[in-house]
């Protein structure tokens, strides 16, 4: 016990240097002088929320993810469609698969309550996803502050900039390249699957057809999964710990329990990443550091600062 709260301690260490160094244009006290209880409410927020759905800590991490690689960490993934918007939530990605919003508008009533227009649904987000890492028994950090809210979204964009589950390592590798993310920072990211589950339609293709995958594993997924229909039923991400943030989810792709052809990917298919993998699986440690390393990074694809943007009252629609 001692070892993994040095190893937090460690992790958070490294997240402050970078947050003031390496992130200049956002600042973890941007909110100090103007809403000083907002850390607290935000992790309120999620405590309830985890406490009563250990997998939504999951479904608001990666809503931050499918924000971010959208034309930046904007909040616009939040945004309802309208007469005169059409928004990112039934872009194909996203449709009938990202889930949380419900607990972001909850959390963004309460700090409006308390701090008026002063904070970006972009920003309560961001924060929310690192303290549902947290409560799931992964490292914290110290994020980064001050993006401010798009008032429009693309759907277009959605459909096109997030990857794929069938994707394979080289486009995966393009596609985080394109977003100023090294292969570190890809494999990092895709240790957030040690948490949370996937749909049915995502890992179909996976189970009955690939064949680096454990034929037992793909057995036990298949009466899960039948080979038509039943596309929202739901398996685990990470067969070994799937409400604990942890490394279970390299162990398991090293022994090639991986429940998405992208995550597979991720060794033993010639990507380039498999020693990164292979580091992982044998060392959470070192998981967890580069996973909050990037996720920072992450947090900063583009980020709304100044007079760009505005700070949204509902974050479902603009102001």
């Amino acid at each position: 016990m001692a070892g993994v709260s040095l190893m937090l301690v460690r992790v958070v260490a490294v997240a402050c240097v970078l947050a003031v160094g390496a992130v200049a244009q956002l600042s973890t006290t941007y909110y100090d002088g103007s809403c000083r209880s907002l850390q607290s409410i935000v992790r309120s927020g999620m405590t309830s929320a985890v406490q009563k759905e250990p997998r939504m800590g999951a479904s608001i991490l990666r809503l931050f993810f499918h924000d971010c690689f959208v034309n930046g960490c904007d909040a616009s993934v939040l945004l309802d469609d309208s007469s005169t918007l059409t928004g990112e939530k039934n872009a194909a990605p996203n449709a009938n698969s990202l889930r949380g919003y419900e607990v972001i508008d909850a959390i963004k009533s309460r700090v409006e309550a308390a701090c008026p227009g002063t904070v970006s649904c972009a920003d309560i987000l961001a924060l929310a996803a690192r303290d549902g890492v947290n409560l799931l028994s992964g490292p914290t950090w110290a994020v980064p502050l001050g993006r401010r809210d798009a008032r429009t979204a693309s759907q277009a964009a959605a459909n096109s900039n997030l990857p794929s589950p069938t994707s394979n390592a080289a486009t995966l590798v393009s596609t985080f390249a394109s977003k100023g993310l090294d292969s570190r920072d890809l494999v990092a990211l895709s240790g957030a699957h040690t948490i949370g589950s996937a749909r049915c339609a995502s890992f179909r293709s996976r189970v009955y057809n690939d064949t680096n995958i454990n034929a037992g594993f793909a057995a036990r997924r298949r009466q899960i999964c039948p080979a038509q229909g039943s596309d929202g039923n739901l398996a685990p991400l990470d067969a070994l710990s799937s409400v604990k943030f942890d490394n279970g989810y390299f162990r398991n792709v090293v022994s090639q329990f991986g429940l998405l052809h992208s995550d597979q990917e991720l060794f033993g298919a010639g990507g380039g990443v498999d020693s990164i993998t292979a580091q992982y699986a044998r060392n959470s440690g070192a998981f967890a550091r580069d996973f909050v390393t990037a996720m920072i990074k992450m947090g900063n694809i583009s980020p709304l600062t100044g007079s760009n943007g505005e700070v949204r009252a509902n974050c479902r629609k603009p102001n």
